[in-house]
């Protein structure tokens, strides 16, 4: 059979494939793969129904969270499923809806910081990924099939991003094994504003 004659893998079975991944913690998915294109941002098919939660979704002083707004600051309050940033100067505070890990075994809390910014991000899933779905894409170039969206700030936690998505359907969910997402046009905004040290914190 030649290559033109084979299946090329879709994005919608390339997600329903995913949710067999759930149960798996994100660090276990990643095998000893030390890549930071590398993620374990594998979304699951939200064809199902998932509750949304925006009744925490308030603003928020900066004081409590950090002890100053050196190089930026970003909070990402799980339980409300919000993003938080402040500028260094203090001047501009948004607040931002996003997705969220699924569950708490995904969730990984407390302080790192932006390393790396990347407009256009590809994605490539890691060796352990391909082996347990040998059928998925072993490089997604960007454009609108990238799970990472238009935008990335990958973070000093090895697989872990904020980055945006193609289906908004995400944000306001969880629906994530261990990323941060937000819709393209926030993240672009966001991306704007920071820079490799901006400080993070997931509570």
């Amino acid at each position: 059979m030649t290559n033109s004659s084979k299946s090329k893998p879709t994005r919608r079975g390339f997600l329903a494939g995913a949710a067999t991944m759930l149960a798996t913690p994100a660090l276990a998915q990643t095998g000893s793969v030390t890549d930071t294109a590398a993620t374990t941002e594998i979304e699951r098919d939200l064809s199902q129904t998932v509750r949304r939660n925006i009744s925490s979704f308030r603003s928020l002083e900066w004081q409590p969270y950090f002890s100053n707004l050196r190089n930026g600051a970003i909070l990402v309050d799980v339980t409300s499923r919000a993003l938080h940033f402040w500028s260094e100067d203090g001047l501009t505070y948004k607040l931002y809806p996003s997705s969220v890990p699924l569950t708490e075994d995904l969730t990984r809390r407390g302080r790192t910081s932006v390393v790396r910014m990347v407009e256009g991000p590809d994605w490539r899933p890691t060796p352990n990924m391909l082996k347990r779905n040998p059928e998925w894409p072993k490089y997604i170039p960007p454009g609108p099939d990238n799970p990472l969206g238009t935008h990335a700030l990958y973070l000093s936690w090895q697989y872990y991003r904020i980055h945006g998505t193609h289906d908004t359907r995400k944000i306001g969910r969880r629906s994530s094994n261990g990323c941060i997402g937000l819709y393209n046009e926030h993240i672009a905004e966001l991306f704007s504003m920071t820079q490799n040290g901006t400080q993070v914190l997931l509570i």
